[in-house]
């Protein structure tokens, strides 16, 4: 199976009003709102510290707009996402810098339903090897049990000896066709605790 073999589905058409350009590319249309958004830009006066003093670790996924899924606004917290959102190496480096300079004291991590990694391998590594002639050095972190994985997660940011505040670390899933949290027990715990 080709990497190919992993693309997505043909993605939903752009909304008119940000519709590319003829001869236009994406990037384009993205500059140029940027400039009719800096054309309006205040420029708010805000310190690099959350105002919450929270970390949000969660999926990639273009599904999930976590400062309205969460009644966040700027500036009240850092937001790491990645594929999955799982607690990987880096994670973990920004996790400690948003604690150790930045001010954060909790984390709060993200995974979802219909996530992508749960229909991955680890064979895309080696799939990706054999397209380019280079396996990556990273690991895809696919799992089948995205409760499981979210445990995994918060054993790994709660383990971490760079993290000072592992406290008030807590894992949810979203799910994408309700927009609700569901909240996972971390590992060991007893929910009728």
């Amino acid at each position: 199976m080709s990497t190919a073999a992993h693309s997505p589905a043909e993605p939903t058409p752009p909304r008119p009003h940000l519709a590319v350009r003829d001869g236009g590319t994406v990037t384009d249309r993205l500059v140029e709102a940027n400039r009719q958004y800096a054309g309006a830009f205040e420029d708010p006066g805000m310190d690099a510290r959350p105002v919450l003093q929270v970390a949000v670790v969660a999926c990639m996924d273009a599904r999930i707009d976590l400062h309205a899924a969460l009644g966040l606004e700027l500036g009240d917290c850092h937001t790491i996402r990645n594929a999955g959102g799982v607690v990987t190496d880096d994670v973990i480096r920004s996790l400690t810098i948003s604690q150790r300079a930045l001010g954060t004291r909790s984390v709060i991590l993200i995974h979802h339903t219909s996530c992508g990694l749960e229909s991955l391998t680890e064979d895309f590594r080696i799939e990706l090897e054999e397209e380019v002639g280079q396996r990556p050095p990273w690991a895809v972190e696919s799992f089948r049990d995205v409760d499981q994985d979210v445990r995994q997660s918060m054993q790994r940011v709660r383990t971490s000896p760079f993290l000072l505040h592992t406290d008030d670390v807590r894992g949810f899933v979203f799910d994408v066709r309700s927009g609700l949290l569901r909240e996972i027990e971390p590992a060991g715990r007893n929910p009728q605790e």
